[in-house]
């Protein structure tokens, strides 16, 4: 009987590590970010953001260092809040400036941040005050054709 408890205890942890395993794994793989603590959110008001999306990446000098982790409305001020994700390692100038800009021909949306000149950080919670929206080609076409006629 003694050995059989031992046997069955032993199956029970094997068992539970197992589960603990693969749950980390999930919530590593899925991204949930319940487990990341080494990256700070930022904040970018736009007036528009059009074509961007919830995941798309951010980059500074054509490198990858983020992500876009939510796009909100803002009725108060009728602006698009977009907040960001940056890892820790990667201080950004309170004076920077954040644009949404088209990746290649097939038009994904991003984030491109040019660092400014100051000596102060922008910390968690932050607001990144700069920003630049997206060109929108539709309108360029229509003002060129419609001002062309004048």
């Amino acid at each position: 009987m003694d050995t059989q408890r031992h046997t069955e205890l032993l199956v029970g942890m094997f068992m539970l590590t197992g589960i603990i395993a693969i749950t980390f794994l999930a919530l590593r793989l899925g991204d949930i970010g319940v487990l990341d603590n080494d990256e700070y959110m930022l904040e970018a008001r736009f007036t528009s953001a059009s074509g961007l999306r919830q995941g798309s990446f951010v980059e500074i000098a054509g490198v990858i260092v983020g992500k876009v982790n939510s796009i909100e409305f803002d009725p108060g001020d009728y602006l698009a809040l977009v907040k960001l994700s940056l890892p820790n390692d990667v201080k950004l100038p309170e004076d920077s400036i954040a644009s949404i800009r088209t990746a290649g021909i097939i038009g994904d949306k991003f984030i491109k941040l040019s660092p400014g000149g100051s000596d102060v950080y922008l910390q968690q919670g932050d607001e990144i005050i700069e920003t630049e929206p997206s060109i929108n080609l539709e309108e360029l076409i229509s003002k060129y054709i419609f001002e062309s006629d004048n």
